[in-house]
């Protein structure tokens, strides 16, 4: 092309070092690498799209600079207009690493004919068969070294786990810094409330005597109900570990007790879990529906994201919080957090606008895909087996705490039923949403939502059934504009 071309910059990072975060040295240099490859080629830079440290190589991550790069390239165009005929890429390893992505991203630049694309090692003609092969076989290759690295950072931590030694990150409450010694004041704050969950008082009481009596988290917070039962639910309090979810073992499937200094007794911790498990499952109404165990009051809570970028360049990526607004049409907003609770504070929407336009998109997915299938047998077969074996659980468990049966006799068998109870909960779970999508994902489902006949918990359930998340991109240039859904990126289940 002899004219002067708008380029689409991408500055794909996968990682970048707290230091040279903080200092900005790394994005620095590589935007006057990008900066001199375009005066180069004679390319004028339009935008630079930075997503940084969201890796590309998972598939749950979403990178909202690659998507809005990629809407950028399909339409030909910025969102204010200005014309883009091309692509610079840093890093094309960091600009995909999954085959979906990079036939995604030619799709787009390809879309209409003359685009331009360069990478560190100068131009190429993204429309040759040929260049297009040679870089989704580098995306494979990418993907395979990916794995590898997954698969050993797996082995070390499952080494780490059978070795009894204790986990990176903070230090847990109730032990010091080093993870090994206990922190006294802490420690005997967990052990009181872990003798009383199991002489059957609640949580909810325990919270609030710990609220009033001062007791703070790590970060010096409030505990939540949440964040108690977990740390009560945690075997570290006994000395041992899970992994994956289970309990590290060794041969003879007795749990391998930890290097640390243990807070309640293991039988003590057996009883706890016990207490938990008893709970577990979901909320499953008559009609087979599965709902949230609180229903939010707003549609969208927990579902919309903000997309708008920290100093550092990643998306804030926290989850959008609705609050009651009277001077608002509609008379709520959906709000970033504060920084304090871990948002930026920097995004927030007309919560009646985007619930309306979420649902119509929403809606249209499920007509689309409106369930062909016939209802099958509401019941579920496995019910009278999970109940046996939860009973058959509760017995060996007394018997143990009573010393009637020895450990070796006792975690063996425990361990085979739990693991038989963990895929009979699961398939019942499956069996609820079969049960619901193939009620409600029928031709009529705009009908009954609009009519009133579907509940927020089950409209919620259905766009959960459509959407992984909705990113909220900022609006810029402060005070109010008008909404505008192209600010807004729902992210489709497959």
């Amino acid at each position: 092309m002899n004219e002067v071309a708008p380029v689409i910059l991408v500055v794909s990072y996968a990682r970048i070092s707290a230091d040279t975060a903080r200092d900005g040295h790394g994005v620095e240099d590589q935007h006057k690498v990008n900066a001199e490859t375009a005066a180069r080629l004679g390319w004028t830079i339009a935008h630079r799209y930075t997503d940084n440290d969201l890796s590309a190589a998972k598939a749950r991550v979403v990178r909202p600079d690659f998507e809005a790069m990629v809407k950028a390239l399909k339409s030909g165009h910025m969102p204010d207009g200005q014309p883009v005929h091309g692509v610079i890429v840093v890093a094309d390893d960091r600009l995909t690493r999954r085959a979906g992505d990079y036939e995604r991203f030619v799709d787009a630049l390809t879309y209409d004919e003359g685009r331009v694309y360069a990478d560190a090692k100068g131009p190429k003609n993204l429309y040759s068969e040929d260049v297009e092969s040679m870089g989704l076989f580098g995306v494979v290759i990418s993907k395979m070294e990916v794995r590898k690295m997954q698969r050993r950072a797996r082995r070390s931590h499952r080494s780490r786990a059978e070795r009894g030694i204790p986990v990176g990150g903070k230090r847990p409450f109730g032990w010091k810094a080093d993870k090994l010694a206990l922190e006294p004041e802490e420690a005997a704050w967990l052990a009181k409330a872990a003798r009383e969950v199991i002489g059957g008082k609640s949580l909810h009481s325990i919270l609030r005597e710990w609220q009033e009596a001062g007791v703070r988290t790590i970060n010096d917070k409030e505990w939540a109900s949440r964040s108690l039962k977990l740390a009560l639910w945690n075997p570290r309090l006994c000395g041992w570990r899970k992994h994956n979810g289970e309990l590290v073992r060794d041969a003879n499937g007795i749990p391998v007790v930890g290097l640390w200094e243990p807070i309640v007794t293991p039988k003590e911790w057996m009883a706890i879990d016990a207490v938990f498990s008893a709970r577990l499952g979901p909320n499953i109404k008559a009609d087979g529906t599965v709902t949230d165990y609180r229903t939010p009051s707003y549609l969208l809570t927990g579902i919309l994201r903000c997309g708008k970028p920290r100093g550092d360049g990643q998306i804030c990526n926290a989850p959008l919080r609705a609050s009651a607004r009277p001077d608002l049409s509609g008379g709520y907003l959906y709000q970033c957090p504060s920084k304090e609770m871990g948002g930026c504070g920097g995004t927030g929407r007309n919560g009646a606008k985007i619930d309306e336009f979420v649902t119509e998109v929403v809606l249209a997915k499920l007509e689309e895909r409106a369930a062909k299938t016939t209802l099958e047998d509401a019941s579920w077969g496995g019910e009278g087996e999970l109940n046996h074996l939860m009973s058959k659980q509760r017995k060996i468990l007394q018997a143990w705490q009573a010393d009637q049966i020895s450990d070796e006799l006792f975690f063996p068998e425990n361990q085979k039923m739990e693991a038989r109870v963990k895929e009979l909960r699961a398939d019942r779970t499956r069996h609820a949403l079969r049960q619901q999508r193939a009620a409600e994902v029928t031709g009529d489902v705009r009908e009954r939502w609009n009519s009133g006949q579907l509940d927020l918990a089950q409209k919620r359930a259905l766009t959960r059934e459509a959407l992984h998340a909705v990113i909220v991109l900022p609006v810029g240039g402060g005070g109010r504009r008008p909404f505008n859904p192209d600010l807004l990126v729902p992210k489709w289940r497959d």
